[in-house]
């Protein structure tokens, strides 16, 4: 009876002190080491009470795996309103993450500055996994060239998990102008802006864009003219483009899409140096309008704060790609014109140097101007 009283007491006493260290690992051993020699003059020999502690360290690291990234919600930043092609890509990933890491990754739209509210939100985040941010060609390839000052600086405040897709953007008109005033294809475009100066309004998703650097560079190289009109994303720039109260955009094709198949607003070409498998027969504006040399793609890609640790940022890359290649979203990726990619993080900040370089030369080259 004593020996089996005792052997109650060991585990009970082991399952406390083992309930001790794990909760004061890594913090202070003080507590722990107090109820050990507690622990010790009451029932063990010095030997045994050490064979414990051991044990009870090798169940420790348990204990923090299964408190490990990720253990609460994930926040994807969009910073661009809801109804635009970033907001698109961000609520088709996740929830492919939300299943794949067992936490919820919730997206917010903060749009506002041409992308750089919602940018610069994540960039003063925590480098702790649980605030990612969905940027654009326009939040870290052009807007640094564009803006005098930035409230975040594009290499030093991120890491780059993955390039998520690239997509051509669309020379979209309103149909019913479309219609009155015979615009047919982009050369018919262009007779009517030079015939009517100042009479045509261009929306875009923001300043610094690839929406509204896209029209710059067209004006640049066709000579028009039209007044930029900068929204707080693709959403209520084409509500507005699609009720008239807009004349043209220069939209990503995924966001532009629904409303080009519902007659509202009219596709002349893409901007891409090729033709789009979603529209095969819509022409580039090179070759359209006779611009030679004229391309201007977006991309969107997922960045994490600074600090945020190699594993989380290698394991959040591994489960995109993941999602990217499924039948599904592939399918689906496709029919919005979008090409998905995935890549890893080092390949996505060589991406980003190299267009950060390209539209700072469109940008001189353009003109342009934040309105």
């Amino acid at each position: 009876m004593h020996r089996l009283s005792m052997a109650s007491a060991i585990t009970l006493d082991w399952r406390h002190l083992c309930a001790r260290v794990t909760d004061f690992s890594g913090r202070s051993g003080i507590m722990a080491a107090i109820h050990l020699e507690d622990l010790r003059m009451r029932h063990f020999t010095r030997r045994t009470s050490l064979a414990l502690l051991a044990s009870c360290a090798l169940a420790a690291p348990l204990s923090f795996a299964q408190t490990a990234w990720p253990n609460k919600p994930v926040k994807i930043v969009v910073p661009f309103a809801p109804g635009g092609t970033t907001d698109i890509l961000a609520r088709a990933i996740a929830p492919d993450l939300s299943k794949a890491f067992g936490q919820q990754f919730v997206v917010e739209n903060k749009g506002g500055a041409g992308g750089n509210l919602g940018a610069e939100q994540v960039a003063k985040s925590a480098g702790d996994g649980y605030t990612l941010l969905m940027g654009t060609v326009g939040t870290h390839g052009i807007n640094r060239a564009l803006y005098a000052k930035l409230p975040y600086d594009p290499f030093k405040d991120f890491v780059p998990i993955t390039l998520v897709a690239g997509v051509p953007n669309v020379m979209v008109v309103n149909a019913d102008f479309a219609a009155a005033n015979k615009v047919n294809n982009v050369v018919d475009f262009i007779k009517y802006a030079k015939a009517n100066p100042g009479k045509l309004n261009m929306a875009s998703s923001g300043n610094g864009t690839s929406i509204h650097l896209a029209g710059e560079l067209f004006k640049s190289m066709t000579g028009t003219f039209m007044t930029h009109i900068p929204y707080r994303g693709s959403g209520p720039a084409l509500l507005d483009l699609a009720g008239g109260n807009m004349q043209v955009m220069f939209d990503n094709l995924p966001s532009a899409m629904q409303l080009i198949k519902a007659g509202k607003i009219k596709a002349l070409a893409v901007t891409s140096s090729q033709r789009s498998a979603a529209l095969p027969d819509t022409p580039t504006v090179e070759e359209a309008g006779n611009l030679k040399g004229f391309e201007a793609s977006s991309w969107f890609g997922l960045l994490a704060p600074a600090g945020t640790p190699p594993d989380v940022v290698n394991r959040i890359q591994q489960e995109v790609a993941k999602s990217l290649a499924t039948p599904a979203l592939k399918e689906r990726l496709a029919a919005l014109g979008a090409i998905p990619s995935g890549n890893t993080p080092a390949q996505f900040a060589a991406h980003i140097e190299a267009e950060h370089k390209k539209w700072a030369d469109v940008v001189k080259a353009s003109g342009a101007k934040v309105d």
